[in-house]
């Protein structure tokens, strides 16, 4: 009869929960990209083509022809401190997914023992035979819980993480992104420092070339010392700028240091040798404004971030829906007493089930439920302005550095026939001085001149360079260097084994999606995880 009736309570159990997956359903909203405005076309620019950018020039840098800047980049993408960090983030928000994913298995798992002793008093036992006064009985039990998702609830949940995951993928992409302009930019900057370091030595040996000849026109009464003077007023103006210009450059390699996770004393040994300040292409491929949606990893991470928050409110409207509970033990159990042993506790005539069910309604929640319901859809609509703003910046970046580019090359055609001219006019002045046709006056006017239009063409060279990264940076071009590399450091990973049983989630991370997903529904049309993080059904770690 007991048997019978377990066996009816098993087959009730188990009818309730087929009909539980059969008519649950996943309340709130169905995430869809959100809708953001985006220009048809560039502004037409002469430093920008509307090609396509090929997988050749996603490693834009390359087209720079300096492999001093590819070795810097190298040694930043596998040492910077900041993408170690975005890319152990990846690690948390995986571990964080396969947690969600064991909330859909039974949420509590318990294995119980008892072990109980009583005596009866010896009248008492006397009084019925074969009554042993001591009664010794033992059970052991395991118990599990598992609440149905008849709402969504968790899968809603899992939605919500996996887009973190995902996002933080994208997170990691955008560091990247930053980091290798970052490089590139600081380099630039520094070779552009030399370069006005060099152009102010050239110009300060030119000057106390001068200051000989005047001093030579002087000792023989063809001047007077007025020039003398002027020429070392110009020479020593020009020599106070020298110390300011080392400054910067000192700064600049400082700076470098930071960026590839380095001291500074190894940064200069990178740095030995003439350099020089890179030539830019004629023109950068900047494809069409909606390539920004595919490229950019921010806007791919504000989507994200807004999927996620979509995934929330199902979540929080599932709260206020019934919960329903599913509960049983089995085990063994036993006692000493008459013929019984507890030897023989864990015969299969001795086991024991039990099972149940509860149903949780969430009558009285004063509002609570409905206004964090509001909550979450405030942050969800707070993540679609954010992801359309992402998206008007980024079209604000790329046309801004377009047309920097093109002024910037503009400047640099004119600032050279400056220089040609200046340099000209120097040499006239000079030869028309020594033959006493014009005063020293004109000679000082000259050579003011060239320093101040050679230093701007040194600036200018470098700031075309620097417009060009910015272009690149606002496409969102170089995280392609991602793929197929592990976004830890073998360092890390081993200082996170010493401490923690990662399991795989520690081995290499090439697997990660290797291009970017739009920014549409969570899961659909975002790359999935990789199988050997869902299948981890406990949400624990697999063995390593």
């Amino acid at each position: 009869m007991i048997d019978l009736l377990r066996s009816r309570c098993g087959l009730a159990l188990g009818v309730a929960a087929v009909a539980g997956f059969g008519i649950s359903c996943t309340v709130g909203p169905d995430y869809a990209a959100p809708g953001a405005r985006i220009a048809a076309q560039w502004t037409p620019s002469p430093a920008m083509t509307n090609r396509p950018a090929h997988a050749a020039e996603a490693l834009w840098w390359h087209a720079l022809e300096d492999p001093t800047l590819n070795e810097l980049i190298e040694t930043a993408c596998s040492n910077s401190p900041t993408l170690q960090i975005a890319g152990v983030r990846i690690l948390e928000t995986r571990a964080r997914l396969n947690q969600t994913i064991g909330s859909l298995f039974p949420q509590q798992q318990a294995v119980s023992g008892q072990l109980g002793y009583s005596r009866l008093n010896d009248s008492l036992a006397s009084a019925v035979p074969g009554m042993d006064p001591d009664h010794v009985s033992a059970q052991i039990l395991f118990g599990a819980s598992w609440e149905m998702d008849f709402w969504g609830k968790y899968r809603r949940g899992i939605e919500s993480d996996r887009a973190t995951y995902l996002g933080s993928i994208a997170a990691y992409d955008d560091a990247l992104v930053t980091l290798i302009a970052d490089v590139a930019s600081v380099y630039v900057n520094l070779r552009t420092i030399e370069e006005r370091l060099r152009v102010a030595r050239q110009n300060l040996a030119l000057q106390q070339e001068s200051l000989r000849i005047a001093s030579a026109q002087f000792r023989a009464g063809a001047t007077s010392e007025r020039d003398v003077q002027q020429a070392r007023a110009q020479l020593a103006l020009t020599e106070s700028q020298i110390p300011l210009l080392e400054q910067a450059l000192a700064q600049a390699r400082n700076g470098l240091a930071v960026l590839l996770g380095d001291t500074p004393d190894a940064v200069g040994a990178r740095l030995a040798g003439p350099g020089r300040i890179p030539a830019v292409p004629a023109a950068v491929a900047a494809g069409i404004p909606r390539d920004l949606l595919r490229r950019r990893p921010d806007i791919r991470a504000a989507g994200l971030a807004a999927a996620s928050k979509s995934a929330l409110i199902g979540v929080a409207r599932a709260q206020m829906y019934p919960a329903f509970s599913l509960s049983g033990e089995f085990g063994f159990a036993g006692s000493r007493q008459g013929d019984q042993s507890l030897a023989d506790m864990f015969s299969w005539e001795n086991r024991v089930a039990n099972a149940g069910a509860s149903l949780f309604f969430p009558i009285f929640h004063y509002g609570r439920l409905v206004n964090h319901v509001r909550v979450q859809d405030a942050q969800f609509q707070q993540a679609i302005l954010q992801y359309q703003n992402a998206v008007l910046v980024a079209q604000y970046e790329v046309e801004n550095g377009l047309a920097a580019l093109a002024e910037q090359q503009r400047a640099i055609a004119l600032l050279e026939q400056a220089a040609a001219a200046a340099r000209r006019s120097t040499d006239l002045a000079m030869i028309q001085y020594k033959g006493g046709q014009t005063d020293y006056t004109t000679v000082l006017t000259a050579q003011q001149g060239q320093l101040a239009v050679e230093d701007a063409l040194a600036e200018s060279q470098g700031s075309v360079v620097v417009a060009m990264i910015s272009v690149y940076r606002a496409l969102g071009g170089g995280w392609e260097l991602r793929q197929g590399r592990d976004v830890v450091s073998d360092e890390v990973k081993a200082q996170m084994s010493r401490r923690t049983n990662w399991g795989r989630l520690l081995e290499p991370s090439g697997h990660l999606p290797a291009g970017p997903a739009a920014a549409g529904p969570a899961p659909p049309g975002l790359e999935e995880p990789g199988p050997q993080f869902l299948n981890e059904r406990n949400g624990s770690n697999p063995d390593p």
